[in-house]
């Protein structure tokens, strides 16, 4: 009986393929861009929600962007995190975040129904224009993402 002196070959131990490299890239920019749009989107929402509802505006303003982060970035990160995984892997990771993220925003939009520490319509404004705007990002950076789709084998064919 023989055994490989190496042993078993870990993910981390295989060579990284260009297309891996390039879907993480064109992932990272996805969240990268969310991230800087949501950190906008709080500067603006928080002076334009202190302006038009007072201190109500402003807690509005900073739920909606928790949200739009919570429901836009936690896609881009499961992508991020699963990329080395098989399809089927990756695609019940997606569906588990999309489900778990969904219920996230219920929860909390249900718990916070009745309250009147935040003004409802700034709420809905960042939170609208947070998810729209992130999956224009999204959009943008699968379009733009060069990512190639043939891999040449060892041989260089």
């Amino acid at each position: 009986m023989t055994t490989d002196p190496t042993g078993p070959v870990e993910p981390a131990d295989q060579p990284v393929r260009p297309a891996q490299e390039a879907a993480r890239a064109v992932f990272r920019r996805a969240l990268r861009d969310t991230v800087v749009l949501l950190v906008a989107l709080a500067v603006l929402g928080v002076g334009v929600g202190a302006l038009v509802a007072g201190l109500p505006g402003v807690w509005g303003a900073l739920i909606g962007v928790a949200l739009a982060l919570v429901f836009s970035g936690t896609t881009v990160v499961a992508m991020i995190r699963t990329i080395d995984s098989s399809p089927n892997t990756m695609a019940a990771v997606v569906m588990g975040t999309w489900l778990a993220k969904v219920l996230v925003v219920i929860v909390v939009l249900a718990l916070i129904r009745d309250m009147d520490f935040y003004h409802r319509g700034v709420l809905a404004a960042v939170l609208a224009l947070g998810v729209v705007g992130s999956a224009v990002l999204d959009f943008r950076a699968v379009n733009g993402g060069r990512v190639p789709y043939v891999e040449p084998d060892a041989t260089g064919r």
